[in-house]
């Protein structure tokens, strides 16, 4: 999923322990202390009430002000910039309509699959709903609101009108209404690319100036995660106890079925569908996935899945190279999957019933927030609390999906890469220079 900037130099990280080794730490921490004290009864004892109201809901909802302040910059500025850096698609003609319209396709159907999983398999299921809303309504004033604001939100035909915004500045100020300016931010995009002129050029680059500044904050902000993770973990354990630990590994395991399911499943349909073998597909990008799993970056592994898509897969060098550089940040199945799968298992596990409508949502801001996602460890993080906010999940649980996000970067990272190289394949298939290499290869070999 993460999609860090890879700079030339490599950066000196001697005696200093990795973000997600200090996550698992305080994950670890926040979790041991609080199945103590839940294990002990000491929930009612007096040191603990002082503790949760003074330390870690506090310090709690600090993290998740400063995550909800950076929101509506971030997501703007990536959407807008994700849209940009497709170029001109009139220009580009059949390459770039191909990339776009198979990038939302495969978005759509991954997050589909999430969705699907999560409500047949109930991974967040079987807490008891008592615990539960005592945790909605004792945490933090933020989930009465976000609660309170449940039966507000549209449905139906309302909804679908909801997301053409009449004021911009109205829905950038209502988390319910982000979906709305994530919509004028994909027209504003597309606005910029089909408007050519030095004035245009210079405002992309203040736009890409506030992306750049998004993700400098962000990255600051994150590294509270660890501490923010133990609170998170010891208020979660205190009152919920190995249920905790339960629901946490039937949902990692929802998240990899569901991604595998996309990876092995959905992608070998979509090659055989312009006559490629799906076993000497995953043969030739096993280079590529590998190098994806183990840095858990897009980024990083670009260089690597460039090289594969030649080497290996035959694409021609103007098809591969600008659909592996705009997937690396726009087409992320296995984000957008994961996204969605998380909003579910929370709205699950806090006992709060989502309609057809508001998952309908869910899914559409998960495709479009896979645009955007900031190329920051966690950079998913800001839109799953963005979603829980919107559709009443306290934001409170994401603690639980930090303390095993590491694992899972690495696990979706490996879908996204896979499917910028599924991607490629498919705009490739039909192109005269694309028939013409693959020619050149057959003659060689014979």
């Amino acid at each position: 999923m993460s999609n860090a900037p890879v700079s030339g130099k490599p950066v000196p990280t001697r005696g200093k322990l990795p973000l997600h080794w200090k996550m698992a730490i305080g994950f670890g921490l926040g979790l041991l202390l609080g199945l103590v004290v839940h294990a002990t009864g000491g929930g009612d004892a007096e040191w603990v009430k002082a503790v949760t109201t003074y330390v870690t809901t506090p310090f709690s909802k600090i993290f998740l002000n400063l995550i909800f302040m950076l929101i509506v910059p971030l997501l703007f500025s990536a959407l807008v910039v994700g849209i940009a850096e497709m170029g001109d698609i009139r220009a580009l003609g059949r390459i770039g309509w191909k990339t776009l319209a198979y990038t939302v396709v495969l978005s759509s159907i991954a997050v589909i699959i999430g969705l699907v999983l999560v409500n047949v398999l109930k991974p967040g299921a079987g807490v008891d709903p008592v615990l539960a809303q005592s945790l909605l309504t004792d945490n933090a004033e933020r989930a009465k609101e976000i609660v309170a604001s449940v039966d507000k939100q549209p449905r139906g035909m309302d909804m679908l009108l909801s997301i053409v915004p009449s004021n911009v500045i109205g829905a950038a100020a209502d988390n319910g209404a982000i979906l709305a300016l994530m919509f004028f931010a994909v027209m504003f995009g597309v606005g910029l690319v089909l408007t050519d002129s030095e004035n245009t050029r210079i405002l992309k680059r203040g736009i890409e100036g506030i992306f750049e500044i998004s993700m400098t904050l962000i990255g600051l902000v994150i590294r509270l995660a660890p501490y923010a993770v133990a609170c998170f973990m010891f208020n979660l354990a205190a009152i919920f106890g190995f249920d905790l630990l339960v629901r946490l590994g039937a949902y990692v395991g929802v998240v990899v079925l569901a991604l595998a399911v996309h990876m092995f499943v959905v992608y070998s349909l979509a090659l055989k569908t312009v006559g490629k073998s799906p076993l000497a597909f995953f043969r030739a990008t096993q280079e590529a996935s590998v190098m994806a799993f183990s840095t858990a970056s897009s980024n990083a592994t670009l260089p690597t899945a460039l090289r594969v898509a030649e080497e290996k897969l035959h694409l021609p060098n103007r098809v591969s190279r600008f659909v592996l550089t705009v997937g690396a940040t726009a087409n992320q199945n296995g984000t957008a999957l994961f996204e969605g799968v998380t909003v579910l298992f929370l709205a699950q596990f806090f006992g709060v019933e989502l309609g057809i409508w508001q998952q309908v949502m869910v899914m559409l801001v998960c495709i479009l927030g896979g645009i955007g996602t900031a190329g920051v460890p966690s950079g998913s993080l800001p839109v799953v609390a963005l979603i829980c906010a919107m559709v009443g999940v306290d934001p409170v649980g994401i603690g639980m999906i930090l303390g095993v996000n590491h694992f899972l970067d690495m696990c979706r990272t490996t879908l996204n890469v896979t499917g910028d190289l599924t991607l490629a394949t498919l705009v490739a298939h039909g192109e005269p220079d694309a028939v013409e290499q693959r020619a050149a290869v057959a003659n060689t070999r014979a």
